[in-house]
């Protein structure tokens, strides 16, 4: 490794070669596995030689990169052999051009060798794991690997190399072929899918139907790779379109859908070849089912999983909400409305099976039923691609034998939400789909008994099979009988001439090369709207909503998402406006469309659904709509926020209820199940989480408007934006031995690694600046219980109480200053994310700034975040009060001293945390600290001059404590906070504070 990152050492190229090739023999490559040798100047005609060759990779060595002409004429030489050997073999190649320490790998973008990802190595400590995941991923020969979280995310994930290479032979491939009549039709109707499935998220772009591809191909394959279908002599079409599936007489698994096109298309063959020999690396059949929720969630980028508002659920919680709502599997019907990767179908399926076999149930007639017991359906195509390979996995390799009849998985890609609702789908007697206009501009119906639908299964083998029969080769232009098709289908005489009449228009649809996937199209639109139909309504409706806030949404969802809201009694407005979340809309909704009467439900959603003001209407069990009025009788819930680690990246609850009428429905109880303890985060059964955690009735404190608050609430203020904060804040100097004259200092921008994007980036400004105007400032970190740390020094362009930045300021007559204030202006306008605020708007944001003029003698500050409150006095006039600390003047010291011992209590923390928002911790404290009825200190009262005399004790020793300067403040507090447990005069603080509020 040494040798072949040094480019300083004198080295020759055929050494270079010998240590690249050692490396690869030497590396847990898989080569010998999978029988490929690492050859050295192999032939490739023309009397060239390729310097190294494994697999379907090829190396061009260099002793030196350069750019320039020697790197040009570097990827001449590679394109030449990648685009021999691709030609010679019908695969996919790749090449990696290196010297040692860079390495950059590429493809063929139709006959063009196209760079597609590069890697560095230290030519010190070179990181050799780091090469390691970078060349597998590249040469994709390593064997049995086994399917852990990390490896499936770190190798196959949207940062590997493998994915890179993928998703940039994927999208030549397509805008190769995007004018194809098929591949324009496939994206229409995926366009037009997820269209009514997404409504105002989706954005109609080639890119992200590229994506989709990808993903769903990979889905396919790895649905095969699952079950052990592991015959790498399947044709790409037989993989993508799920033959083998469909010949196991196991439906909906893998279907033929929009993004079968790569098996259409030149060059798609080889594409899919390549696809699935990397995904062939891992040993799948020793997968467990939870492993398709780390597969989806590093295929699908964070950003597009916080837009859709998906946080996945343990499978320790998915199984007892199961367990605890499905209280007769064999006569429920569950329906999980926004299922991802299949989590609660899984235990849902398990469960219902357990009972089947306890029950004596023939397993026939056990996977028969279950189909119509257990129903998911999700709007996002990847992640039910995934779900049905979880509900095949909970049913089993060993129940999957010849014993049973044809069964379909029931998972659907649609519309829970019905955004735009298709009711027009449905007449009384029949189900129909627009397949178009035909030739002669008349427009061509689908369409099928309405009955039909009651068997999944059965419907969707009577349209796959018209489907497939209309594309068989006819001879003239007749069409083949449907006598034995209708015997075999078990199809009455009424819906014959129906049928008939629907398999001539796919006929002339496939004749025409409009493709034949209509009962996909059919299948997946058509199932949440009969769902929706009253004797089709579910028992049981479970699942994790979307949890996604209205800031969140785009412009059009959030005015569709108002207006759903306000007829249901759900919009609270206000203040709270941008808090409003789609969880609550998306219970009601579906509570509405597809729960039964008196039917249950359990969903996890955001804690804040059991307190906030802004679920009020939620809460109310009433969601009044001129439609279909409905109701919920809400029975119990349990509070997850105080479990440790969070199992959500935000605090969680669960909520139970049923279905209920106007006379019925019951708000939800004031008091809950509160949840407390730690759990391992790879903890996966029920039975194993259950000792850890302990559940005890507790209240809800309901609301703002609830409480009674404190007279000191309006006193207090946060302090001012000063942010970026490197534009402010400063280390400064003397100026060396020759000074800068009186009252001037030299400043440089102080900085930290907490600096966010794009700041971080940007170069430190430096300057001479007049020092009235280098300023002390107190920031969050200034501040311990009952102590302020050493102020942090900024350039603050004050004029006494004013800010001299405007027309005719002062600012000028300040020479330092006035170039300081310039070079940041610049950046600021250069750099910002709002286009509204100016340096100094921003700077004195609703006047946070100049509001703390005059200063007070004595104020009192307490900090913006944190587990714990932390307060003190601050006695020094000058100093400035950053946005991370509240402020409030004091009169006295005694009021200063009452108010640090009230704060500094560990008994208001946990009095203020049942009000409080729960993130991976609690937080937002500073919003709730006043919400106690905190009483205004009085000279007179007894006990408040109890609190003064405790908390001057309690002061008096922190002040003594011997603090290293430098240390992190948090550090500092955790000493304080142990120092304080156990001063004598903690215990009757405690006790004063409990009793005086309440």
């Amino acid at each position: 490794m040494a040798r072949i990152a040094d480019r300083r050492a004198a080295r020759s190229e055929a050494t270079l070669q010998a240590d690249i090739r050692q490396l690869l023999l030497a590396g847990d490559f898989g080569l010998a596995e999978a029988h490929l040798d690492v050859d050295l100047e192999a032939q490739a005609g023309g009397g060239r030689r390729i310097d190294i060759e494994a697999g379907y990779t090829v190396i061009e060595v260099k002793r030196r990169l350069q750019n320039g002409r020697p790197l040009q004429e570097a990827e001449r030489q590679l394109g030449g052999y990648v685009r021999s050997r691709s030609h010679e073999s019908s695969q996919r190649y790749v090449g990696i051009l290196t010297d040692g320490a860079t390495w950059r790998a590429y493809q063929l973008t139709g006959d063009s060798l196209t760079l597609i990802d590069t890697h560095a190595l230290a030519a010190t400590r070179p990181d050799g794991l780091a090469l390691f995941y970078w060349l597998e991923g590249v040469l994709a020969t390593s064997q049995r690997v086994r399917p852990a979280p990390a490896e499936v995310a770190r190798r196959l994930g949207a940062a590997s190399t493998s994915h890179k290479l993928d998703r940039a032979a994927l999208a030549a491939l397509y805008e190769e072929h995007a004018q194809v009549p098929t591949v324009q039709l496939k994206r229409q109707l995926w366009a037009g899918l997820l269209d009514s499935a997404l409504g105002t998220q989706f954005v109609d772009d080639p890119d992200l139907f590229v994506e989709h591809t990808l993903l769903m191909n990979s889905a396919h394959i790895i649905a095969h790779l699952v079950v052990g279908i592991d015959d790498m002599d399947l044709q790409p079409q037989d993989l993508i379109t799920g033959q083998r599936f469909d010949q196991a007489r196991i439906l909906g698994v893998v279907e033929h859908d929009f993004f079968g096109w790569t098996t259409e298309v030149p060059g798609g063959r080889e594409f899919v070849q390549g696809l699935t020999r990397r995904l062939a690396r891992f040993d799948w059949l020793q997968a467990d089912h939870d492993i398709l929720k780390v597969l989806y969630e590093s295929m699908i980028g964070a950003e597009t999983r916080k837009r859709m508002g998906e946080y996945y659920t343990p499978d320790w919680l998915a199984e007892h909400l199961v367990d605890t709502v499905v209280t007769d599997p064999l006569r429920q019907r569950v329906l999980d409305p926004a299922c991802g990767s299949g989590t609660f179908l899984f235990h849902a399926v398990r469960r219902y099976l357990a009972a089947a076999e306890a029950a004596a149930v023939p397993l026939g007639t056990a996977l028969t039923q279950l189909t119509k017991h257990v129903v998911g359906v999700d709007l996002h195509p990847v992640a039910v691609a995934l779900a049905r390979v979880t509900y095949l996995l909970a049913i089993g390799h060993e129940r999957l034998t010849d014993q049973r009849d044809a069964i379909t998985i029931p998972v659907y890609l649609g519309d829970s939400m019905q955004w735009r609702e298709r009711r027009d789908l449905f007449s009384e007697e029949h189900v129909r789909i627009s397949a178009g206009y035909n030739a002669s501009e008349v427009e061509e119906w689908l369409r099928f008994p309405k009955e039909l639908l009651n068997e999944p299964s059965r419907f969707d083998q009577i349209v796959a099979g018209l489907a497939g029969i209309a594309a068989k080769p006819r001879e003239g232009n007749g069409l083949p009988s449907l006598n034995a098709f209708f015997h075999r289908m078990e199809i009455g005489l009424d819906d014959q001439p129906m049928i008939l009449s629907t398999f001539e228009a796919m006929c002339r649809l496939h004749d025409e090369g409009r493709d034949h996937i209509w009962s996909y199209y059919l299948r997946n639109l058509a199932r949440p709207v009969w769902l929706a139909i009253d004797d089709n309504r579910v028992d049981v409706l479970i699942g994790n909503p979307p949890w996604l806030s209205y800031r969140q949404m785009p412009r059009d969802m959030q005015k569709r998402f108002k207006e759903l809201s306000h007829s249901r009694g759900l919009w609270h407005g206000r203040e709270f406006a941008t808090n409003q979340d789609l969880s609550a809309l998306f219970v009601a909704r579906t509570v509405q469309q597809y729960l039964r009467d008196d039917g249950s439900f359990a969903f996890v959603l955001p804690n804040s659904v059991l307190d906030r003001d802004y679920f009020e209407g939620f809460r109310s069990g009433w969601y009044e709509d001129t439609a279909e009025p409905a109701g919920v009788a809400f029975t119990g819930s349990w509070d997850l926020r105080r479990l440790r680690p969070h199992p959500f990246p935000r605090g969680a609850g669960v909520v139970f209820g049923d279905r209920a009428t106007l006379g019925t429905y019951r708000r939800l109880p004031s008091v809950t199940e509160r949840w407390t303890g730690k759990v391992p985060v790879d903890a996966k059964s029920w039975h194993l989480v259950e000792p850890l955690v302990t559940r005890e009735a507790a209240d809800l404190v309901i609301g703002e408007s609830a409480r009674t608050g404190s007279p000191y609430k309006p006193r207090f203020t946060q302090g001012a934006t000063i942010v970026p904060r490197f534009l402010f804040f400063v280390e400064t100097d003397s100026g060396g031995r020759l000074g800068l004259g009186a009252g001037r200092r030299f400043v440089r921008s102080a900085r930290s690694n907490l600096e966010k994007a794009p700041w971080k980036e940007l170069p430190a400004l430096e300057g001479v600046v007049e020092a009235e105007f280098i300023r002390r400032v107190l920031l969050g970190e200034s501040l311990v219980p009952y102590r302020i740390l050493p102020a942090k020094e900024a350039v603050l362009p004050l004029d006494g109480s004013a800010l001299m930045t405007g027309p005719g300021s002062r600012l000028d007559y300040y020479f330092g200053l006035a170039e300081w204030w310039r070079q940041a202006e610049t950046t600021w306008e250069t750099h910002r994310s709002s286009a509204r605020l100016t340096l100094a708007g921003r700077l004195n944001f609703h006047r946070a700034l100049t509001a703390q003029f005059p200063a007070p003698p004595l104020r009192l500050v307490y900090g913006k975040s944190g587990m714990h409150v932390a307060a003190a006095i601050v006695d020094d006039p000058a100093a400035i009060i950053d946005h991370k600390l509240y402020w409030a003047p004091i009169a006295t010291r005694e009021e200063g001293l009452f108010l640090s011992a009230v704060l500094n209590s560990t008994v208001l923390t946990e009095l203020a945390r049942p009000m409080m928002s729960y993130g991976k911790d609690e937080r937002d404290i500073d919003k709730y600290v006043w919400d106690l009825p905190i009483p205004r200190y009085d000279d007179a009262n007894p006990t408040h001059q109890q609190l003064v005399e405790f908390g001057r004790e309690q002061h008096q020793t922190v002040a003594g404590l011997s603090l290293v300067e430098g240390t992190n403040f948090v550090t500092l507090r955790r000493r304080i906070r142990a120092e304080l447990a156990r001063h004598p005069a903690t215990s009757r603080i405690q006790a004063i504070v409990t009793e005086m509020l309440g």
